[in-house]
């Protein structure tokens, strides 16, 4: 995938990198892959991090480090690829094979971004912390419009009316969730500490919703080729300034002391205490990985309805899980998400088909114009 980079346009308007030489098949097989990722780290990310919480665990520093914190198995992938390059002598640019792609410009774009989403981390780790799994997954469907915007104000997202189309549908879906919150404060939790995690959550959506277009940007002007091992060296970076800044809270707060004893008093028992941290690391990588990569095949728009039309579903996991009641609400969010999802793959395929009819009557044009020999 290591190829020269070209620019292929989506529904929406924008320019996604891709890789030159790369069918449409390979093409849309990396992007399934990467919505599955998504939809693993999207649903299984705050499911597991509530577990944590509602079963004696209270580090919400610790809690955000995971986050991120999986960010070495990126590394061992890196390295994976490092070695196939060599061993099958593909090169760029017929140049000696390197191990590292990313530029110092890049990088320090990247870096600042990773720091963006550690307190991005913090804050949805507080929310849910102090939230139920429906109230905080309705919240975060709020950074869709959040999304919409930034992507607008920063990579010029042109809008077509089955993308807004979806957008509303998926943003009267989180207005529908909202109507069985009002009774949902956990037992023993104080109003005002309900009310901190519902301002968290709202600054996480909205910060989230800033993060994807910028990255998004970052990609196009990155002035270099941008293909997916790089895309994976920005994950890495990413989550490893994030984690960073995670881990400085983490020292301030003094978890790295309390942990051992966390894990011993841990309802669960200290082993599925370390169980569900290291899967949390995991499964959240997931999500990043995913959420970068359908944004390098496609755009952050996607990305932020991909997260957003998978709200239910994290909804629904949570009645089989937590027993959360599912009121008729959810499953009118449900209907809603699923509609907003489909037309925007219906506006998707309606573009690409009316963009190969147009490449088709310009080539047959260019036939018919050409003088005969």
């Amino acid at each position: 995938m290591d190829n020269h980079k070209q620019t292929t346009t989506t529904t929406a308007g924008t320019t996604a990198p891709m890789a030159a030489k790369v069918s449409p098949a390979a093409k849309n097989t990396l992007l399934i892959l990467n919505c599955i990722l998504l939809s693993i780290g999207n649903c299984g990310g705050p499911l597991i991090m509530r577990l944590y919480f509602i079963h004696g665990g209270n580090r919400v520093w610790l809690s955000s480090f995971l986050e991120t914190g999986g960010w070495p198995f990126i590394t061992i992938v890196l390295v994976i690829l490092y070695f196939h390059r060599r061993a099958t002598g593909k090169t760029r640019n017929n140049k000696t094979t390197t191990f590292i792609y990313m530029r110092p410009r890049l990088f320090f774009a990247v870096a600042l971004i990773g720091i963006i989403t550690g307190l991005d981390d913090y804050l949805y780790a507080y929310g849910v912390a102090r939230l139920p799994v429906s109230t905080s997954a309705l919240i975060i469907a709020s950074q869709l419009g959040f999304t919409a915007l930034f992507a607008y104000l920063l990579v010029k997202q042109k809008f077509t009316p089955y993308s807004i189309n979806a957008v509303v549908l998926l943003t009267v879906g989180a207005g529908v969730l909202a109507l069985h919150t009002s009774g949902d404060r956990p037992d023993g939790e104080s109003k005002k500490e309900y009310v901190m995690g519902f301002v968290m959550t709202v600054g996480a959506a909205l910060l989230y919703g800033f993060v994807l277009p910028l990255i998004e940007l970052t990609y196009n002007k990155a002035k270099q080729e941008i293909t997916y091992t790089l895309v994976l060296e920005i994950q890495m970076v990413m989550c490893l300034f994030a984690t960073i800044f995670c881990t400085v809270g983490m020292i301030v707060n003094n978890d790295f002391k309390v942990i051992p004893k966390e894990a011993i008093e841990f309802e669960l028992g200290k082993t599925k205490y370390y169980i569900i941290l290291c899967a949390s690391a995991l499964i959240w990588q997931c999500f990043f990985l995913g959420a970068i990569g359908v944004i390098f095949c496609a755009s952050s728009l996607l990305s932020g309805i991909i997260i957003a039309v998978l709200l239910p579903v994290t909804e629904v996991l949570a009645v089989v899980f937590y027993k959360e009641k599912f009121q008729a609400e959810k499953g009118v969010a449900l209907i809603l998400s699923l509609w907003g999802f489909a037309s925007y793959f219906y506006g998707e395929y309606k573009f690409t088909k009316k963009l190969k009819d147009k490449t088709h009557s310009s080539q047959q044009s260019m036939e018919l114009g050409r003088p005969n020999v």
